[in-house]
């Protein structure tokens, strides 16, 4: 029989920097229930981050994934297994197949992905900081900058882990699956976005049944973090829109 749902569990998947989400910035999302992940360490594979994400949400019936870049393909990897208790999906910054299209930027990726040490504090998190970075981070609700980023990723990223991801983001490969995801998807997409570019968010859009997306001005690929409100603001349209209080049916 049908029923109506309560509004479900947002679950929180980070981005390549491991970190559970800080939304404390989300007004539009402050009174919805939340679960925070952090990423297992030194993971090279995709399927084992989805392993880990349907784990975590095993207790629940009711909820919608949302992942930020790196996430975001941790997040589609699971929808794509239409899990039982799924009603949304949101992705930021996100990616269907390894979004590097120059060679020369592939090579360097998995190279940075051996780096230790000084090597990976100084070389690394400088190049991968520069290629987050985006000319309207300092506009947000909280200025963003190229030395915020090398800290997210130095106090939460060992170099194995760092390594691990990109093996796992250059590897996986999801483009084939993208018409198995069942429910309502939000595409976010940043005006400015070196790293992934716009393309996969194209891909992902038209390759999804249900994808809509939206593409937020005067933001870059930090966009979580320099536009909390903006970011939150527009999750929490789509939630209300499509998600919220849909009649599903009881299981059993």
């Amino acid at each position: 029989m049908a029923n109506a749902s309560k509004n479900p569990t947002l679950v929180f998947i980070p981005c390549m920097s491991g970190a559970p989400w800080d939304i404390s910035r989300f007004d539009s999302l402050s009174e919805r229930p939340a679960r925070l992940l952090k990423l297992p360490e030194a993971v090279d594979n995709m399927e084992v981050y989805a392993d880990f994400v349907a784990d975590a949400v095993a207790d629940l019936d009711n909820y919608v994934l949302i992942g930020d870049s790196f996430g975001a393909q941790i997040a589609l990897a699971l929808a794509v297994r239409r899990p039982k208790g799924l009603r949304g999906l949101v992705m930021s910054g996100g990616f269907a197949a390894n979004p590097v299209t120059s060679p020369f930027w592939n090579t360097a990726m998995r190279t940075m992905g051996k780096m230790r040490g000084g090597a990976y504090q100084h070389i690394v998190l400088r190049a991968h900081a520069h290629r987050l970075a985006s000319p309207f981070d300092g506009e947000g609700q909280v200025p963003w900058n190229e030395a915020e980023s090398r800290r997210v990723f130095r106090e939460n990223t060992p170099a194995e882990s760092y390594g691990a991801r990109i093996t796992a983001a250059l590897s996986a490969y999801y483009v084939d699956k993208l018409d198995q995801v069942s429910v309502p998807t939000l595409i976010l997409t940043p005006e400015h976005d070196v790293i992934v570019g716009e393309a996969p968010a194209t891909v992902m859009r038209d390759g999804i049944p249900d994808a809509t997306e939206v593409v937020l001005a005067r933001t870059g690929h930090m966009f979580r973090f320099s536009h909390p409100g903006t970011y939150s603001a527009t999750v929490a349209k789509f939630l209300t829109d499509r998600i919220d209080h849909r009649e599903t049916v009881a299981a059993g």
